[in-house]
């Protein structure tokens, strides 16, 4: 299966990100760390994975849940929020990181699935975070227009209330260039901000549409990335793949290499 649609859904946004960076005078790590996450996500994406059998998909899902839960017991935490990995020098993201293979992993397990989202969507109510929250329930509307199940229902009306209550209790001031990308962008040039924008949007649309992967793959994928970038609109989230920040650029390679990996569901990808 060809991969370079995939990798182009990664590679478009964040290398308009790079040239906001550039033009508008980010940190000089900024750049660098973003650039080398997309080469790290490229030979994940290029590379792949060995297949994953049912038994991988459920061991890979439970330690998903736990990278994602990690931060409520390692921190850092802000203001009673904590929503990061301390990777060393680098803190990333939890559900940026791990949002996206979750909801694909989620998408084969019919009943396993759905238990999975809302256990999730119970540690963004906790850590409290929205764009988290938002996220799964993007992944979760992705699993329902696969599989119109009552579960996948259930999941979505769960996962938008967690997402109204951790909005309320999570917010916090913005960093320049991690949050608020598109409202700054805006200020400083309309057509640097335009050019972000459609990015993100032809991010989302090959996710949805154009990578060649099995629907039950590439609707969550793209719905939780659809999920990301609302809470990023609406609110101080990060901006996923366009603004500051390795874990959404790993974390959609991740998910797209698992996807590749996962075996065929005979299932015609339109």
């Amino acid at each position: 299966m060809n991969r370079l649609p995939a990798l182009l859904a990664l590679a478009i946004p964040t290398l308009a990100g790079l040239a906001y960076m550039a033009l508008f005078g980010a940190p000089d790590a900024y750049p660098i760390v973003n650039g080398a996450a997309l080469v790290l996500a490229a030979l994940i994406v290029l590379i792949g994975l060995p297949e994953f059998g049912e038994r991988a998909r459920r061991i890979a899902s439970l330690l998903l849940l736990v990278l994602f839960a990690l931060p409520l017991v390692t921190g850092p935490s802000v203001n009673d929020i904590a929503r990061w990995l301390p990777l060393g020098p680098f803190i990333l993201h939890a559900g940026m990181l791990t949002i996206p293979a979750l909801a694909v992993l989620a998408a084969r397990e019919p009943m396993l699935g759905p238990a999975a989202l809302v256990a999730a969507i119970v540690v963004a109510l906790v850590q409290p975070d929205f764009a988290s929250a938002f996220a799964l329930t993007g992944g979760a509307i992705g699993l329902y227009q696969v599989r119109a199940d009552w579960r996948a229902g259930l999941v979505v009306i769960l996962g938008f209330f967690a997402a109204i209550s951790a909005a309320l209790r999570g917010e916090l001031p913005p960093a320049p260039f991690v949050e608020r990308v598109l409202h700054d962008a805006t200020n400083a040039s309309p057509a640097i901000a335009a050019l972000l924008a459609l990015s993100l949007l032809a991010s989302v649309l090959l996710m949805l549409f154009g990578t060649g992967l099995p629907r039950s793959a590439r609707y969550p994928l793209g719905m939780s990335l659809f999920g990301f970038l609302v809470a990023a609109l609406i609110s101080n989230y990060p901006t996923p793949l366009a603004g500051y920040g390795a874990a959404a650029i790993i974390g959609f390679a991740l998910a797209h290499a698992i996807a590749f990996a996962l075996p065929d569901p005979n299932e015609a990808p339109k």
